[in-house]
Order: structure tokens, then C-alpha cells, then sequence
């Protein structure tokens, strides 16, 4: 009997891959979460062949499943589905973090995580209220990122806090007057962004040293994922 796939939501346990690539670095880095994969009856030759080795090597199940395809995915070039457990990992407390505030849109997020894993930030805590990690789209837009950091959920920046070490914090707000250009970071740090439409809070003024990413008067901000990804830059500037 095929396996029974649901479209997505929120509060289901699991989620899917859609992709080839995505399902390979499910395989690689999360092979403990994943439950089954599906291969559609057209899949290249050589990306089904790593995925089966993968899955042989794990001991996951597999089968060709085009009826899947048809209920998650019609992207003609979606030959792969990984369905995998839903999972926290507890980021490392004496570590550098990326900290997003109620952070609402699944691109930005799955790009956000895919610039920290390219930075070497391998900790992200998220406040929530906040878009879902595992949506498809988010899984999508990190390009796999997501299995290789570890990701934690907070209901405030308070509790956030005291998880933690000792540390840094850095928001990053358009109200700062300490300008990134100038920053010398004491680690272990944290660097906080806020939503995309509202910035952080008024109160993270109080936070740490709030800086500010100047840029000219023809735009309001930066989007989000530029704003960290700047910000990644700066931080691990020689690390490379």
C-alpha cells in the first residue's frame, strides 16, 4: 500500500521536502527524522540514485509514488518528497546567535537560515509569534539550511535571555545610533532583528547596543534577510 500523504499544516507533525536537492540534505543531515521518501515514476537518473543509497545506507523505506506528487506538488520538476518529523533542537547556549523576533514570512526566514548556516551561525532562536519553520516554503527557501542549525523557539526575548550564557546583545534598529560600520563585537553575542513590517520594539533600545545599518534617504529599511545578511557579513568579516 503507497503511503498517504496530507497537504500541509501547521499543526501536523510532519512535513515534507519537495525537491530532489532538499530531500538529499534531509537524507545527509536529518536521516533520524525522516519517515519515508517518495520518488516520482520520472525522477533522473542520478538524483534517485543517491536518494535510494541514502535511504539503504539509513535503513529509511521508499517507493515510487506519483499520486503524492499530484497532492503536494505541481512543479514539473519535483521528482522527490521527503516526509520527515517535525523536531527542536536546543541551540547551544555559549554560542553566537541569530535571534528573530516574531519574524512573519516564510521566504525571508528560509533565506535567513540559509545566510547564518553560509556564515557559520549555527544557533537561531526565533520568538514567537512566528511564521512555521517546517512550512514547506520555509524548508524550500533555506535550500535544505534548516537540518543543519540548531533552531529553538522562545514565547519572549525574556525567556530567550535567560536560556542562555552570559552574553551580548546587538538589535538592530533603525532608532540606534551605534552605526555597524564602527562595531566591534564581544562575543559571545547575539544579533536581533525584528519583524519586516514593524522592527523591534521601542524597549530594545534598552537592550544591550542597538545598531543601525545606515543606508541612503531613498528607502525606508532594508528588507530583513539583506539587513542579517549584511549584518552576518560584518560579524565573521576575516573569520573566512
Amino acid at each position: 500500500m503507497s503511503y498517504t500523504v496530507k497537504r500541509y499544516k501547521k499543526e501536523n507533525d510532519e512535513s515534507y521536502t519537495l525537491g530532489t536537492t532538499l530531500t538529499i540534505e534531509l537524507l545527509k543531515y536529518k536521516p533520524e527524522k525522516t519517515k519515508i521518501v517518495l520518488l516520482h515514476s520520472q525522477i533522473d537518473g542520478e538524483g534517485g540514485k543517491r536518494i535510494v543509497e541514502l535511504c539503504e545506507k539509513n535503513g529509511i523505506p521508499y517507493e515510487t509514488n506519483d499520486k503524492a506528487f499530484n497532492i503536494l506538488s505541481q512543479k514539473e520538476n519535483c521528482f522527490a518528497i521527503g516526509v520527515f518529523e517535525k523536531f527542536e533542537e536546543r541551540i547551544n547556549p555559549d554560542t553566537d546567535h541569530i535571534v528573530l523576533v516574531n519574524p512573519s514570512n516564510s521566504g525571508n526566514l528560509g533565506t535567513i537560515i540559509r545566510s547564518s548556516l553560509g556564515f557559520g551561525m549555527r544557533d537561531l532562536a526565533i520568538i514567537t509569534p512566528a511564521v512555521d519553520v517546517f512550512d514547506p516554503k520555509t524548508v524550500r527557501s533555506s535550500m535544505g539550511a534548516v537540518f543543519s542549525l540548531r533552531i529553538s523557539h522562545y514565547s519572549t526575548f525574556n525567556e530567550y535571555i535567560q536560556s542562555v550564557s552570559k552574553r551580548n546583545c546587538y538589535p538592530f534598529m533603525l532608532q540606534a545610533k551605534f552605526s555597524l560600520d564602527k562595531a566591534e563585537f564581544v562575543r559571545p553575542a547575539s544579533l536581533v532583528f525584528g519583524n519586516e513590517s514593524s522592527g523591534l520594539p521601542d524597549n530594545f533600545l534598552k537592550v544591550g547596543d542597538p545598531v543601525i545599518i545606515k543606508h541612503t534617504d531613498s528607502i525606508d529599511s532594508l528588507n530583513l534577510p539583506t539587513a542579517v545578511g549584511i549584518a552576518l557579513y560584518k560579524f565573521t568579516e576575516g573569520k573566512f
